[in-house]
């Protein structure tokens, strides 16, 4: 039993490594949402709208036209509520597939859980409120501006799905392709969003300033989960085909049963 407990140890401590920064790490990012908005009012002030939001608006409605403004909502509509959690769901499947554990599952649901957490605390806490609607593209969004969910999102589930793939394939045109798609993915979703007036600009840097953080705390914790799997020789990563429990208690039944060593059937 005391072998079987020291195995057992052995191939969850490197999950505790994963597991638990990763739950620090959200409580952290949830925690500077939360400050951003004690610090709004003395960061953000008029003079602040004035020298950048405003004038970043102004530009953008120089820019519309009604067939850009069309595309721009449909890219816009991919980092939203259904969208995302659609491409999210899809991306993370596939990669699921192809690494055949539950790698993907993990960092990214864990990691969307927090970003939509933080956004959502945010929004209640700050309570800005977004352009008029004459400075806006249609469908009008009334919900509170900062930070973007849109931006933070997208920030955090691209760029891990990014990661992912570079762990996944070794191939260097295939990460310099994945690294460059998914930066100009995650700046483009951002700037639609001061595009079509749904926006403030400072809303949109917020979101890419804690996206980004909250993507380095995950990216750590995976980080320092596959250092403890090597020091204490964990072996290989579960699979589906090799579940953690199961592959454990196999080799303790086969090594202390009757086939194993020290129970030989020589007279």
């Amino acid at each position: 039993m005391d072998t079987l407990r020291d195995r057992l140890g052995i191939w969850f401590k490197p999950y505790a490594a994963l597991v638990i920064p990763i739950l620090v790490g959200g409580v952290i990012i949830v925690s500077l949402a939360l400050l951003g908005a004690e610090l709004y009012d003395d960061v953000v002030d008029s003079a602040g709208l004035a020298n950048l939001d405003k004038p970043a608006l102004a530009y953008a409605e120089t820019l519309r036209n009604p067939g850009l403004n069309a595309a721009v909502t449909g890219f816009t509509n991919i980092g939203g509520g259904i969208g995302m959690p659609i491409l999210a769901s899809i991306l993370t499947a596939w990669l699921t597939f192809l690494s055949r554990n539950w790698r993907p599952l993990v960092l990214v649901g864990g990691a969307a859980a927090a970003s939509i957490t933080a956004t959502t605390l945010g929004k209640k806490l700050v309570g800005r409120t977004r352009p008029d609607h004459a400075d806006a593209v249609p469908p009008y969004e009334d919900s509170p501006s900062f930070p973007s969910g849109h931006t933070l999102n997208t920030t955090v589930v691209i760029s891990l799905i990014v990661y992912l793939i570079c762990l996944q394939f070794n191939v260097m045109w295939t990460r310099v392709t994945a690294i460059t798609a998914g930066t100009l993915f995650i700046i483009a979703m951002g700037l639609s969003r001061v595009f079509l007036g749904h926006h403030w600009l400072t809303d949109v840097m917020a979101g890419w300033i804690l996206g980004f953080a909250w993507v380095a705390i995950v990216i750590l914790a995976h980080r320092l989960f596959h250092l403890v799997r090597r020091r204490e020789h964990a072996g290989a990563p579960p699979t589906f085909d090799r579940p953690v429990v199961r592959d454990v208690v196999a080799q303790e039944l086969h090594d202390g049963g009757p086939s194993g060593p020290g129970h030989g059937t020589g007279g």
